[in-house]
């Protein structure tokens, strides 16, 4: 069984969602103080818990779609988060389960597996890798919109 190159996405999605520093999901929730949560920004439309609950739902539509048996929707209370997003501390415990999910079933991939078309939540098929590798980018992207929204809730956006 081969999995260096498993093991290497999986490095990649990790570092993306939970690494040490500004750069992950995790490194920017953290520094997000309780009343900037729920913050707009003037002209914006999303607030930080959006954004999570949005990182959150991904990860458990796109473990489900590409790696379970395809049955969740949008809808689903455990994709929407809808019980889990009023405080910082339970969507983070929410999106780390979402987290772990889909790490665990990339875990169980062999390398060659990487290749294999697999449903996406929009219902294309894609190879296994491409789903892994917008996820990855998924999570740096909505890590830098969380860090610059709470720059300017902070006055600190330099």
């Amino acid at each position: 069984m081969t999995t260096v190159a498993v093991e290497q996405v999986l490095y990649q999605l990790d570092e993306a969602f939970e690494g040490e520093d500004w750069h992950s999901v995790l490194g920017n929730i953290s520094s997000v103080r309780p009343e900037h949560w729920l913050w707009v920004p003037p002209g914006g439309q999303r607030s930080i818990r959006d954004i999570v609950g949005h990182v959150g739902s991904c990860k458990y539509m796109c473990e489900n779609q590409a790696f379970g048996d395809a049955t969740f929707d949008w809808d689903d209370p455990l994709v929407s988060g809808v019980d889990v997003l009023g405080d910082a501390p339970s969507a983070i415990a929410w999106v780390l389960e979402g987290h772990a999910r889909l790490r665990r079933s990339i875990a169980c991939l062999e390398d060659a597996q990487l290749l294999k078309p697999r449903r996406h939540h929009s219902g294309e098929m894609r190879e296994t890798r491409w789903i892994i590798t917008i996820m990855i980018q998924h999570d740096l992207y909505h890590a830098g919109e969380i860090n610059h929204i709470r720059a300017l809730a902070c006055g600190d956006d330099a």
